[in-house]
Protein backbone atom coordinates (compact mmCIF):
# COMPACT_ATOMS: atom_id res chain seq x y z
CA UNK A 1 0.00 0.00 0.00
CA UNK A 2 2.80 2.20 0.31
CA UNK A 3 4.77 1.68 -2.56
CA UNK A 4 1.27 2.34 -4.31
CA UNK A 5 0.83 5.57 -2.56
CA UNK A 6 4.39 6.89 -3.33
CA UNK A 7 3.94 5.72 -6.91
CA UNK A 8 0.74 7.71 -7.43
CA UNK A 9 2.43 10.23 -5.05
CA UNK A 10 5.44 10.64 -8.35
CA UNK A 11 2.07 10.18 -10.99
CA UNK A 12 0.05 13.17 -9.61
CA UNK A 13 3.29 15.31 -9.27
CA UNK A 14 4.22 14.16 -12.98
CA UNK A 15 0.65 15.47 -14.21
CA UNK A 16 0.86 18.67 -11.98
CA UNK A 17 4.23 19.46 -13.06
CA UNK A 18 2.91 19.38 -16.68
CA UNK A 19 -0.13 21.62 -16.15
CA UNK A 20 2.70 24.19 -14.31
CA UNK A 21 4.83 24.48 -17.71
CA UNK A 22 1.16 25.03 -19.22
CA UNK A 23 -0.30 27.82 -16.76
CA UNK A 24 3.22 29.68 -16.28
CA UNK A 25 3.00 31.12 -19.16
CA UNK A 26 -0.68 31.62 -19.21
CA UNK A 27 -0.86 33.23 -15.74
CA UNK A 28 3.01 35.53 -16.87
CA UNK A 29 0.45 36.86 -20.21
CA UNK A 30 -3.02 37.41 -18.11
CA UNK A 31 -0.91 38.46 -15.14
CA UNK A 32 1.09 40.99 -16.51
CA UNK A 33 -0.66 41.83 -19.97
CA UNK A 34 -4.18 41.30 -19.28
CA UNK A 35 -4.80 39.55 -21.90
CA UNK A 36 -7.14 36.56 -21.95
CA UNK A 37 -5.76 34.23 -24.29
CA UNK A 38 -7.33 31.14 -25.30
CA UNK A 39 -5.39 30.53 -27.86
CA UNK A 40 -2.72 28.55 -25.13
CA UNK A 41 -3.90 25.69 -25.40
CA UNK A 42 -3.05 26.22 -29.37
CA UNK A 43 0.43 26.81 -28.90
CA UNK A 44 0.73 23.73 -26.41
CA UNK A 45 -0.16 21.81 -29.62
CA UNK A 46 1.82 24.00 -32.44
CA UNK A 47 4.66 22.84 -30.23
CA UNK A 48 3.68 19.23 -30.03
CA UNK A 49 3.65 19.05 -33.60
CA UNK A 50 6.69 20.82 -34.14
CA UNK A 51 8.55 18.41 -31.73
CA UNK A 52 7.29 15.01 -34.11
CA UNK A 53 7.84 16.75 -37.47
CA UNK A 54 11.32 17.87 -36.25
CA UNK A 55 12.10 14.53 -34.44
CA UNK A 56 11.22 12.36 -37.61
CA UNK A 57 13.36 14.72 -39.29
CA UNK A 58 16.23 14.84 -37.51
CA UNK A 59 15.84 11.03 -35.87
CA UNK A 60 16.36 12.49 -32.92
CA UNK A 61 13.96 13.27 -29.87
CA UNK A 62 16.40 15.63 -27.92
CA UNK A 63 17.22 17.48 -31.64
CA UNK A 64 13.71 18.08 -31.91
CA UNK A 65 12.62 18.89 -28.57
CA UNK A 66 15.51 21.79 -28.78
CA UNK A 67 14.29 22.78 -32.07
CA UNK A 68 10.90 23.32 -31.23
CA UNK A 69 11.12 25.46 -28.36
CA UNK A 70 12.38 28.53 -30.50
CA UNK A 71 10.12 27.73 -33.22
CA UNK A 72 6.89 27.67 -31.16
CA UNK A 73 8.44 30.79 -29.40
CA UNK A 74 8.96 32.64 -32.70
CA UNK A 75 5.11 31.84 -33.60
CA UNK A 76 3.96 33.35 -30.22
CA UNK A 77 6.01 36.13 -31.33
CA UNK A 78 4.47 36.49 -34.11
CA UNK A 79 1.04 36.22 -33.01
CA UNK A 80 1.21 38.35 -30.49
CA UNK A 81 2.64 41.37 -32.89
CA UNK A 82 0.11 40.62 -35.60
CA UNK A 83 -2.72 39.76 -33.59
CA UNK A 84 -2.89 40.41 -30.60
CA UNK A 85 -1.01 44.03 -29.90
CA UNK A 86 -4.08 45.87 -30.96
CA UNK A 87 -6.00 44.23 -28.20
CA UNK A 88 -4.53 45.06 -24.93
CA UNK A 89 -6.63 48.15 -24.70
CA UNK A 90 -10.15 46.29 -25.53
CA UNK A 91 -11.74 44.60 -22.85
CA UNK A 92 -11.93 41.02 -22.13
CA UNK A 93 -14.60 40.01 -24.40
CA UNK A 94 -12.70 41.21 -27.51
CA UNK A 95 -10.10 38.92 -26.05
CA UNK A 96 -11.85 35.77 -25.58
CA UNK A 97 -13.56 36.67 -29.11
CA UNK A 98 -10.30 36.96 -31.02
CA UNK A 99 -8.22 34.10 -29.10
CA UNK A 100 -10.99 31.62 -29.79
CA UNK A 101 -10.68 32.75 -33.54
CA UNK A 102 -7.21 31.85 -33.21
CA UNK A 103 -7.93 28.28 -31.72
CA UNK A 104 -9.89 27.70 -34.48
CA UNK A 105 -7.38 29.25 -37.42
CA UNK A 106 -4.63 26.69 -35.52
CA UNK A 107 -6.61 23.49 -35.59
CA UNK A 108 -7.32 23.71 -39.59
CA UNK A 109 -3.47 25.02 -39.93
CA UNK A 110 -2.62 21.69 -37.99
CA UNK A 111 -4.82 19.69 -39.76
CA UNK A 112 -3.73 21.46 -43.74
CA UNK A 113 0.23 21.35 -42.43
CA UNK A 114 0.22 17.91 -40.27
CA UNK A 115 -2.54 15.94 -41.69
CA UNK A 116 -5.89 14.45 -39.61
CA UNK A 117 -4.51 11.38 -38.45
CA UNK A 118 -2.29 12.84 -35.81
CA UNK A 119 1.48 11.87 -35.05
CA UNK A 120 3.41 9.87 -32.35
CA UNK A 121 7.02 11.42 -31.01
CA UNK A 122 9.05 7.65 -30.64
CA UNK A 123 11.43 7.61 -27.56
CA UNK A 124 14.70 6.92 -27.55
CA UNK A 125 15.57 3.38 -25.93
CA UNK A 126 17.08 5.01 -22.75
CA UNK A 127 13.89 6.31 -22.04
CA UNK A 128 11.67 3.62 -22.18
CA UNK A 129 12.91 1.75 -19.94
CA UNK A 130 12.60 1.96 -15.70
CA UNK A 131 14.27 2.12 -12.47
CA UNK A 132 14.06 1.63 -8.86
CA UNK A 133 12.88 4.61 -7.20
CA UNK A 134 12.61 2.43 -4.10
CA UNK A 135 13.23 -1.31 -3.55
CA UNK A 136 10.36 -3.08 -4.99
CA UNK A 137 8.99 0.42 -6.81
CA UNK A 138 9.90 0.25 -10.79
CA UNK A 139 8.98 3.99 -12.43
CA UNK A 140 8.87 4.60 -16.00
CA UNK A 141 12.33 6.34 -16.68
CA UNK A 142 10.62 9.46 -18.75
CA UNK A 143 8.12 10.17 -16.37
CA UNK A 144 10.30 10.56 -13.79
CA UNK A 145 12.30 12.93 -16.96
CA UNK A 146 8.99 15.04 -16.67
CA UNK A 147 9.41 15.33 -13.13
CA UNK A 148 12.86 16.43 -13.28
CA UNK A 149 12.50 18.88 -15.99
CA UNK A 150 9.24 20.66 -14.51
CA UNK A 151 11.36 21.26 -11.29
CA UNK A 152 14.20 22.41 -13.37
CA UNK A 153 11.88 24.96 -14.96
CA UNK A 154 10.33 25.77 -11.69
CA UNK A 155 13.12 26.63 -10.58
CA UNK A 156 14.53 28.96 -13.62
CA UNK A 157 10.86 30.66 -13.89
CA UNK A 158 11.95 31.48 -10.06
CA UNK A 159 15.22 32.67 -10.16
CA UNK A 160 14.55 34.81 -13.62
CA UNK A 161 11.16 36.54 -11.87
CA UNK A 162 12.80 37.42 -8.39
CA UNK A 163 16.52 37.59 -8.96
CA UNK A 164 17.11 39.10 -12.88
CA UNK A 165 16.36 42.52 -14.10
CA UNK A 166 13.96 41.26 -16.23
CA UNK A 167 11.71 39.95 -14.02
CA UNK A 168 12.03 42.97 -11.90
CA UNK A 169 10.13 44.45 -14.54
CA UNK A 170 8.04 41.73 -15.29
CA UNK A 171 6.81 42.10 -11.66
CA UNK A 172 6.31 45.71 -12.07
CA UNK A 173 4.36 45.33 -15.64
CA UNK A 174 2.15 43.08 -13.06
CA UNK A 175 1.41 45.65 -10.62
CA UNK A 176 1.25 48.68 -12.79
CA UNK A 177 2.01 48.44 -16.38
CA UNK A 178 0.73 52.16 -17.05
CA UNK A 179 3.53 53.34 -14.24
CA UNK A 180 6.39 51.02 -16.06
CA UNK A 181 5.93 52.46 -19.72
CA UNK A 182 5.77 55.94 -17.54
CA UNK A 183 9.69 55.10 -16.60
CA UNK A 184 10.95 54.67 -20.52
CA UNK A 185 10.40 51.26 -20.50
CA UNK A 186 9.09 49.58 -23.35
CA UNK A 187 6.23 47.86 -22.70
CA UNK A 188 5.43 46.75 -25.79
CA UNK A 189 9.09 44.69 -26.28
CA UNK A 190 8.33 43.61 -22.59
CA UNK A 191 4.61 42.07 -23.80
CA UNK A 192 6.34 40.45 -26.55
CA UNK A 193 9.32 39.00 -24.74
CA UNK A 194 6.70 37.52 -21.91
CA UNK A 195 4.40 36.34 -24.76
CA UNK A 196 7.47 34.02 -26.29
CA UNK A 197 8.74 32.81 -23.24
CA UNK A 198 5.13 32.05 -22.10
CA UNK A 199 4.56 30.21 -25.81
CA UNK A 200 7.77 27.87 -25.28
CA UNK A 201 6.60 26.69 -22.01
CA UNK A 202 3.46 25.54 -23.59
CA UNK A 203 5.53 23.84 -26.22
CA UNK A 204 7.40 22.28 -23.87
CA UNK A 205 4.38 20.98 -22.05
CA UNK A 206 3.26 19.74 -24.87
CA UNK A 207 5.93 18.07 -26.32
CA UNK A 208 6.62 16.67 -22.65
CA UNK A 209 3.19 14.80 -22.78
CA UNK A 210 3.12 13.85 -26.60
CA UNK A 211 4.64 10.62 -26.18
CA UNK A 212 2.73 9.79 -23.59
CA UNK A 213 -0.51 10.87 -25.10
CA UNK A 214 -0.73 11.29 -28.88
CA UNK A 215 -0.25 14.60 -30.94
CA UNK A 216 -3.68 15.39 -32.56
CA UNK A 217 -5.61 17.98 -33.74
CA UNK A 218 -7.06 20.14 -31.12
CA UNK A 219 -5.31 18.44 -27.89
CA UNK A 220 -5.01 21.69 -26.40
CA UNK A 221 -8.46 22.45 -25.72
CA UNK A 222 -9.16 20.36 -22.76
CA UNK A 223 -5.94 21.12 -20.48
CA UNK A 224 -6.35 24.68 -20.93
CA UNK A 225 -9.63 24.32 -18.74
CA UNK A 226 -7.59 22.67 -16.33
CA UNK A 227 -4.49 25.40 -16.82
CA UNK A 228 -7.29 27.71 -16.35
CA UNK A 229 -8.52 26.12 -12.75
CA UNK A 230 -4.28 26.57 -12.27
CA UNK A 231 -4.60 30.03 -12.37
CA UNK A 232 -7.71 30.51 -10.47
CA UNK A 233 -6.51 28.67 -7.77
CA UNK A 234 -3.02 30.05 -7.76
CA UNK A 235 -3.72 33.38 -8.09
CA UNK A 236 -3.47 35.81 -11.56
CA UNK A 237 0.07 36.37 -12.20
CA UNK A 238 1.38 34.42 -9.36
CA UNK A 239 4.27 31.72 -10.66
CA UNK A 240 4.18 30.22 -6.84
CA UNK A 241 0.59 30.13 -7.25
CA UNK A 242 0.49 28.22 -10.31
CA UNK A 243 2.93 25.89 -9.19
CA UNK A 244 1.31 25.01 -6.03
CA UNK A 245 -2.00 25.14 -7.37
CA UNK A 246 -0.46 22.69 -10.74
CA UNK A 247 0.94 19.94 -8.05
CA UNK A 248 -2.39 20.10 -5.96
CA UNK A 249 -4.33 19.89 -9.09
CA UNK A 250 -2.33 16.27 -10.29
CA UNK A 251 -2.41 15.17 -6.70
CA UNK A 252 -6.23 15.53 -6.07
CA UNK A 253 -7.16 14.35 -9.68
CA UNK A 254 -4.48 11.16 -9.89
CA UNK A 255 -5.21 9.85 -5.70
CA UNK A 256 -9.01 10.04 -6.69
CA UNK A 257 -8.78 8.27 -10.14
CA UNK A 258 -6.29 5.60 -8.01
CA UNK A 259 -8.07 5.24 -4.87
CA UNK A 260 -11.85 6.33 -5.04
CA UNK A 261 -12.94 3.29 -6.91
CA UNK A 262 -11.91 0.75 -3.81
CA UNK A 263 -13.41 3.11 -1.50
CA UNK A 264 -16.37 3.00 -3.20
CA UNK A 265 -16.32 -0.78 -3.77
CA UNK A 266 -16.91 -1.42 -0.83
CA UNK A 267 -20.50 0.28 -1.08
CA UNK A 268 -20.87 -0.22 -4.75
CA UNK A 269 -21.05 -3.07 -7.16
CA UNK A 270 -17.47 -2.24 -9.12
CA UNK A 271 -18.95 -1.31 -12.49
CA UNK A 272 -21.26 1.40 -10.72
CA UNK A 273 -17.95 1.93 -8.34
CA UNK A 274 -15.77 2.68 -11.15
CA UNK A 275 -18.46 4.64 -13.20
CA UNK A 276 -19.29 7.11 -9.53
CA UNK A 277 -15.24 7.06 -9.02
CA UNK A 278 -14.65 8.40 -12.45
CA UNK A 279 -17.37 11.25 -12.17
CA UNK A 280 -16.13 12.12 -8.56
CA UNK A 281 -12.55 11.77 -9.85
CA UNK A 282 -13.82 14.75 -12.57
CA UNK A 283 -15.29 16.68 -9.70
CA UNK A 284 -12.88 16.65 -7.22
CA UNK A 285 -11.02 19.69 -8.86
CA UNK A 286 -13.61 21.79 -9.45
CA UNK A 287 -14.47 21.12 -5.70
CA UNK A 288 -10.89 22.46 -4.70
CA UNK A 289 -11.06 25.64 -6.90
CA UNK A 290 -14.45 26.20 -5.17
CA UNK A 291 -13.02 25.63 -1.38
CA UNK A 292 -10.43 27.74 -2.17
CA UNK A 293 -12.08 30.68 -3.24
CA UNK A 294 -14.59 30.60 -1.05
CA UNK A 295 -12.04 31.31 1.68
CA UNK A 296 -9.27 33.25 -0.55
CA UNK A 297 -11.39 34.96 -3.92
CA UNK A 298 -8.19 36.32 -5.53
CA UNK A 299 -6.65 32.75 -5.06
CA UNK A 300 -3.78 31.72 -3.41
CA UNK A 301 -1.17 33.91 -3.76
CA UNK A 302 -2.12 36.37 -6.03
CA UNK A 303 -0.26 39.00 -7.77
CA UNK A 304 0.60 42.33 -5.89
CA UNK A 305 -2.46 44.40 -6.88
CA UNK A 306 -4.80 41.62 -7.16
Amino acid sequence: MTLLLIEQFLNGLQIGLLLFLLAAGLTLVFGIMDLVNLAHGSLYMMGAFFAATLTEWTGSFLLGALLALPATALLGIVVEVIALRNLYTRDHLDHVLATFGLILFFNELARILFGVGGMAIPLPDSLLTHFEVLPGLPYPTYRFLIIVVGLLCAVFLYVLVQKTRLGMLIRAGATNREMVGALGIDIKLLFTLVFGLGAALAALAGLMAAPITTVQIGMGDNILILALVVIVIGGIGSIRGAFIAAVMIGLVDTMGRAFLPNMLGTVLSPADAGTVAEALSSMLIYILMSGVLVLRPAGLFPAPGR
